[in-house]
């Protein structure tokens, strides 16, 4: 009988900590590391090591899984001082299902090829409710080979696609935030035309559903937008740090996009108004300070 391979897990944050659970509880030897302990350690109860410094989940690892929040993040402790690329042994497999630069997952899957280690950039979307159900949307760039060798880890977490060669993913990614995006900011200014005209926002949500303006954005963060419920499943300053990265992308193969300049621009000022760490459904409230209106919590009530 084959022993379960030995997984690194590195970032167990609102995402990670669900996804870590689910290959623990799918027989994996499970090591995880977080920058802020209590994040990991909270694992402990599904059988998971948590170790205290980040070389040492590569030491024993089949498997290694970054999912931090950011490129540089990502590139400090692969490539920079940590040098986990380096530390890993030839034939391992490294999975970085972060949302990081196009560019930046290119030139980790080249050190780590250099270094005899299978590279694929698996970033994912359907937010927490995704991790936790384990329906995630896995978008997987790299080698055929690679990919295979990810694919039943992947499956544990979600649903995979093989898009392309290493950097796919993070394109494949980019596209879906461009989306995300652009639609939770026409939901959010629906919604308050909606209000504003005089119609329950509520009850014009239910009757769009299942109409050619149905998502899953009007389905999950309308529902947040009308109850005022922006507790972070994806914080708004995450979701405008894919949008810049994606505006930049777009310029380097020659493109404009306007309408996603356009959703830029309004997380950015969500950010600057110290909504940052809201989910990025509140991004009606952003709308709100655009028109000049009331800030509200909900359709009705008024917060400072």
């Amino acid at each position: 009988m084959t022993a379960p391979l030995t997984i690194g897990f590195i970032g167990t944050g609102i995402m990670g900590f669900p996804m870590a659970r689910h290959l623990a509880q799918a027989g994996y030897r499970l090591q995880a590391w977080n920058r802020t302990p209590h994040k990991a350690q909270r694992l402990a109860a599904s059988g998971v090591t948590v170790v205290a410094e980040v070389q040492e989940v590569v030491r024993a690892a089949d498997v290694l899984i970054c999912m931090l929040s950011s490129g540089p993040s990502c590139d400090e402790v692969l490539l920079g001082e940590q040098g986990l690329i380096a530390a890993m042994r030839p034939g391992a497999l490294l999975i970085v299902m972060s949302s990081i630069p196009v560019e930046t997952a290119r030139h980790q899957a080249v050190q780590a090829t250099l270094r005899g280690i299978a590279y694929i950039d698996a970033p994912v979307s359907g937010g927490e409710k995704g991790a936790t159900e384990a329906t995630l949307a896995i978008m997987a760039g790299g080698t055929p080979q690679a990919y295979e060798q990810a694919r039943p880890v992947l499956e544990k977490m979600g649903r995979p696609t093989h898009v392309g060669p290493a950097g796919s993913g993070e394109l494949a990614k980019l596209v879906n935030q461009m989306m995300v995006a652009n639609t939770i900011a026409s939901v959010a200014e629906a919604l308050l035309l909606a209000e504003r005209g005089g119609a329950d926002p509520a009850k014009v949500r239910e009757a769009l559903l299942g109409g050619f303006a149905d998502s899953t954005i009007l389905r999950q963060h309308a529902l947040r937008m009308i109850a005022g419920d922006f507790a972070p499943g994806g914080p708004a300053r995450y979701q405008v740090k894919d949008t810049s990265t994606a505006i930049r992308f777009a310029h380097s193969v020659g493109l404009d996009l306007p309408m996603l300049n356009q959703a830029d621009q309004l997380f950015a000022a969500m950010l600057e108004h110290g909504d940052g760490d809201l989910d990025h459904s509140g991004i009606i409230r952003e709308l709100r300070r655009h028109n000049q209106l009331a800030v509200c919590v909900s359709s009705t009530a008024a917060v400072p």
